[in-house]
């Protein structure tokens, strides 16, 4: 009906007297809109314009048979394994690529030597951490690589990347070939060295905790989009890693218990009764059960064993591996519904964790998976694990590692269990964004923590509907830091010279954590609140989910895919959030009221805030005549529309900061009641820089204001409600033409 009455103005006169879109100097229209085009890969076999895996879509596989030896009494491992290789690509290889993250410790790393910290501006640790890693000697020591038939195989490392020369190239489409080799290395001081996997030393017991990640040399990506992706490891651009089914043998001392990407093979063998008879009764409770009590653990840390025992874990269609290694471990166990079959839901943790892990972590792991899998894909591997140790926050297929720990008196501040709550969430949804929907985060942070960060605030906000949460988090709800809108202005404001967009490659983002987790998150909130709606976000969130489960998405096949399935045009979103760093700041400039003269609104005149214009009756009756006599007379609805109890309110509207958003309003009326208008970001299609924006309403508005939700992350409030303070209250009537 706003349409009807808003052309029928439009044909009388009434918008000509009324400032117009097309009344404001050029240069419009914008190319804000456009579609993305060139600035996305060109659609193709392997990958289609819907955003989905093409018919000709392939990916290479790695098998991995490894054995490692933890020896507790110099830090070291000591590991061989043999790699099977699948080469499914449509050309022959001749030589392959390995990852050395290890590497990043040495001395003479890429990362130490283009270090930029000043020591008299670094006070939280860098510096240190810099001094210690330029005096340590780590990394790997590789040797006796071998082809399947024990032939010396050629080999080159560069830095944190090892190339080795296959005597015959490796055939397209189906060739295969097995490899081995031996390495060792001296597991880092994670608290020295920083780092996402190490040891943990104890002084009030004397023992240690380790956290082994990127502990083994690994297969390095090679695909349809980037060959091999062997950019060098300098910190930050964290793994792009191939699937593949490990085998693990882990050789530690006898009284460890390890934790594990992958199933336990042989439990009879590393396990006492009571553990397998406690696992047992776990299968079937509805709350943690203790597998190993803090009473046996504390136990266990009194002495410390000479022999071993050998952990036997397999895994099958992984990205990776992980694993954790202690005396100390307290162990807890439940079971998690999902899809019809049963998810093992664990946590491991010193007693330096509890009261707080005890409480909490085994929770919060079924509670991430029950969320994720509800608006992703359903969890697929048979456990999902939470280890706390020195490590804050770290993530691999069916293991994560997670800080958090209460004071020493047993004290648990809110901050405290907020960030260990928050940082399981992240990492055990990690298992779906990158270990299943495998982005490359060597090139893309945003892909992994930015979707993960979104759906991290997704299991947040429900966290107070969980019984085991409600006295924690039950009145309040979770204090979320990344997803609303409000959230994230600080840094969309913050100095430009600070700032690169979303789409910017691992190791040159600035502001690290609110580029790569927290304005994507953001981002897809909007999306899913503000520009698309529920229904359809979920909808084609999952099917990006469901398309590239156990595969390697690119950015096109997201933004492919999300608008393909929800006939949304979003490439002015893609471009304003993810390549450009503009902010949404829309200022209400004005507000104007246009009324069909007669006596009784003379008085509305007067009192209203805004500038007022009138279109007398008789004008009315005239365009009227005109109509009847053309042969199309006024409905009933029109007639009430353009009687003088109508109200016509024009917004002028200008976008300050750039970043096109939608346009919400909400109207306060003379009664004390409030309206909400919802504007699609199209309004600024024709003009990026200022629209006015014309409603209809039955009574009089008192003021307007922009955003009262704070939905669209607008950076300037002060220029959102009308009239301003001190604003002057104005008169005019539209003289007739």
């Amino acid at each position: 009906m706003k349409k009807i009455i808003l052309s029928i103005l439009t044909f009388w006169g009434v918008a000509s007297t009324l400032p117009a879109q097309n009344q404001i100097p050029a240069p419009y229209p914008s190319s804000k809109f456009e579609q993305l085009g060139t600035m996305l890969p060109t659609p193709n076999t392997y990958r289609t314009a819907d955003g989905s895996p093409g018919q000709d879509y392939w990916q290479q596989k790695a098998d991995y048979k490894i054995q490692v030896s933890l020896n507790e009494n110099d830090h070291t491992v000591q590991g061989s394994e043999t790699i099977t290789y699948y080469n499914n690509a449509p050309t022959p290889l001749a030589y392959l690529w390995l990852q050395l993250d290890q590497n990043l410790f040495d001395k003479d790393s890429d990362t130490q030597k283009t270090e930029t910290l000043n020591p008299a501006d670094s006070l939280n640790g860098g510096f240190m951490r810099w001094v210690f890693i330029s005096n340590c000697e780590g990394g790997y020591k590789v040797g006796n690589v071998r082809d399947a038939a024990g032939k010396p195989l050629k080999f080159v490392i560069n830095k944190t990347m090892m190339r080795i020369d296959l005597p015959t190239a490796l055939p397209a489409k189906g060739g295969k070939v097995s490899f081995s080799m031996d390495w060792s290395y001296k597991i880092p001081e994670q608290r020295k060295y920083g780092g996402r996997g190490g040891k943990e030393f104890f002084p009030q017991d004397g023992n240690t905790l380790y956290e082994m990640a990127q502990w083994f040399p690994r297969m390095a990506v090679y695909s349809d989009v980037t060959g091999w992706q062997n950019k060098q490891f300098l910190g930050a651009g964290e793994f792009a890693l191939t699937f593949g089914d490990y085998e693990v043998a882990i050789i530690v001392p006898s009284d460890h218990i390890v934790a594990s990407t992958g199933e336990l093979q042989n439990p009879a063998q590393v396990l006492n009764s009571k553990h397998i008879e406690r696992l047992k009764k776990a299968e079937t409770a509805t709350e943690p059960v203790l597998i190993q009590s803090q009473e046996e653990a504390e136990k266990a840390e009194k002495t410390q064993a000479k022999d071993t025992k050998t952990w036997i874990y397999k895994a099958k269609n992984v990205r990776d591996f992980a694993w954790a290694s202690s005396r100390k471990f307290i162990w807890d166990a439940m079971r998690v519904e999902q899809a019809g079959k049963k998810v093992w839901a664990m946590s491991y943790y010193p007693k330096e964790g509890n009261p707080l892990w005890g409480q909490y972590s085994t929770q919060v792991v079924a509670h991430t998976l029950r969320v994720y899998s509800r608006y992703t894909i359903d969890y697929p591997y048979p456990v999902a694990i939470s280890v706390h140790g020195s490590v804050f926050g770290m993530e691999y297929p069916m293991i994560s590692f997670n800080g958090g720990r209460p004071n020493p008196d047993g004290t648990i501040p809110d901050y405290i269990r907020h960030a260990m709550v928050g940082v399981i969430i992240h990492e055990v949804g990690h298992n779906y964004f990158p270990m299943i929907i495998n982005s490359d985060e060597r090139q893309w942070t945003w892909m992994d923590e930015g979707l993960n960060s979104f759906c991290e605030y997704l299991a947040e906000v429900e966290l107070k509907d969980q019984p085991w949460a409600k006295k924690d988090y039950g009145e309040k709800g979770y204090p979320t830091r990344r997803g609303p809108a409000k959230n994230i202005t600080d840094y969309m404001r913050s100095d430009p010279k600070t700032l690169v967009p979303i789409m910017t490659n691992s190791e040159q983002i600035l502001q690290f954590g609110n580029n790569a987790y927290g304005k994507p998150a953001t981002a897809l909130n909007i999306l899913r609140e503000t520009v698309m709606g529920r229904e359809l976000f979920d909808h084609a969130f999952k099917q990006y989910a469901q398309k590239w489960a156990f595969k390697h998405p690119e950015p096109a096949d997201f933004f492919r895919t999300m608008e393909d399935a929800s006939a949304v045009d979003l490439d002015w979103f893609w471009r304003g959030w993810f390549f450009t760093t503009e902010a949404c700041d829309i200022a209400l400039e004005s507000v104007k009221l246009t009324l069909i003269a007669d006596k009784k609104n003379q008085a509305t005149a007067q009192a209203s805030p805004f500038l007022t214009q009138y279109y007398k009756p008789e004008q009315v009756e005239r365009q009227r005549k005109r109509l009847q006599e053309v042969g199309t007379p006024l409905t009933k609805a029109e007639e009430e529309a353009l009687s003088a109890g109508k109200f016509f309110y024009t917004l002028h509207l200008k976008n300050v900061g750039g970043l096109l958003m939608p346009v919400i309003f909400q109207i306060n009326y003379e009664d004390g009641t409030k309206e909400i208008v919802r504007v699609p970001a199209e309004i600024w299609r024709k003009n990026v820089h200022e629209v006015y924006k014309t409603i209809m309403t039955s009574k009089p508005a008192v003021s307007f204001q922009l955003d009262p939700a704070e939905e669209t992350a607008d950076i300037n409030t002060q220029n959102n409600a009308f009239p301003r303070k001190n604003a002057d209250s104005k008169f005019e009537e539209i003289k007739e033409k």
